[in-house]
């Protein structure tokens, strides 16, 4: 008979009470096997705490909740891991909700790939009744059609060993975003594979308007820089130096990119109305997500 494997879950929440309500019903009340722990770290205002209390009578789960100032998303977690006893650690976000078999899946992925530091899946989107949203759906967040090693994953949809988190520490709080790629990459470098399951899945609330989007965009440069000039032997999309032939093209693709990666981008989009009309938008993030690695460099 195998020893159950204790599970945490963590959330960090900022001024979004409404989605942290949906969040916490599908992970509290709507999943198969509940987590055995949940922190909550709101940076916010009281609304989230309200939303919370309603769901703290829940047998056989310890759901607690930390009030702290917001300063960012890694300074967020970190005062939440501190807190977090599973085995498995995982978090996802409050503008997310998991699917009913999240917590099985999590668990049965971790106890198949043992050399696995994190583990985590789909995040598909759950509003997608504009082209915006639509979008979002096909670029913002990374997915492949089998279970594999994969270089990262995002936060929304995430779970680490514990042992590896011993290992590695806290996030890195310097990092406003991109945290999560900062961490994942520590994970390998301490031995472990990011794995990447299908089955694994939570719907997230993508961003509904054109500026939300294009500035999520923008922010995702800024990150990348931060984080590529952290580590400079990660895999990056630009050359740090012009040494060779190959630095050359790389840092000619950079720009050249911006003008093939739209096309496709848009190929993974349902309908030919949505391909056509998507290309002005997946080149418009394209600037912005560049824009925001340049402003970072000019800027740091």
């Amino acid at each position: 008979m195998t020893t159950p494997i204790s599970f945490s879950v963590l959330i960090c929440t900022y001024q979004r009470h409404h989605l942290l309500d949906k969040a916490l019903r599908a992970l509290l009340l709507n999943t198969e096997e509940k987590p055995d722990q949940v922190i909550i770290v709101n940076g916010g205002d009281e609304h989230a705490n309200q939303v919370i209390k309603k769901y703290q009578d829940i047998s056989g789960i310890q759901l607690e909740f930390i009030q702290t100032e917001n300063k960012n998303l890694a300074t967020s977690r970190n005062i939440g891991l501190a807190r977090c006893k599973g085995e498995i650690i995982a978090m996802t976000d409050d503008d997310a909700e998991v699917f009913p078999d999240w917590v099985s899946r999590m668990k049965k992925a971790h106890q198949e790939h043992v050399e696995s530091g994190a583990v985590g899946g789909l995040v598909l989107g759950s509003n997608t009744d504009t082209l915006v949203s639509r979008v979002a759906d096909a670029i913002a967040f990374p997915g492949w059609s089998h279970a594999q090693a994969v270089r990262t994953l995002p936060g929304v949809n995430i779970s680490y060993k514990r042992n590896y988190i011993e290992k590695i520490g806290l996030q890195d709080e310097t990092l406003f975003r991109g945290e999560d790629v900062d961490y994942n990459w520590r994970i390998q470098q301490a031995g472990g594979t990011i794995w990447f399951d299908p089955a694994i899945k939570v719907y997230h609330h993508h961003r509904p308007t054109l500026q939300g989007f294009l500035y999520q965009h923008y922010m995702y440069g800024r990150a990348y820089y931060l984080v590529r000039r952290k580590w400079t032997d990660m895999y990056c999309i630009y050359p740090h130096h012009i040494r060779k032939m190959r630095d050359l093209l790389k840092g000619f693709n950079f720009f050249i990119a911006l003008f093939y990666q739209p096309f496709l981008s848009a190929a993974r989009l349902a309908n030919y109305l949505d391909w056509l009309l998507s290309l002005p938008l997946l080149f418009a993030a394209g600037i912005a997500w560049r824009w925001g690695m340049i402003k970072q460099k000019i800027s740091s």
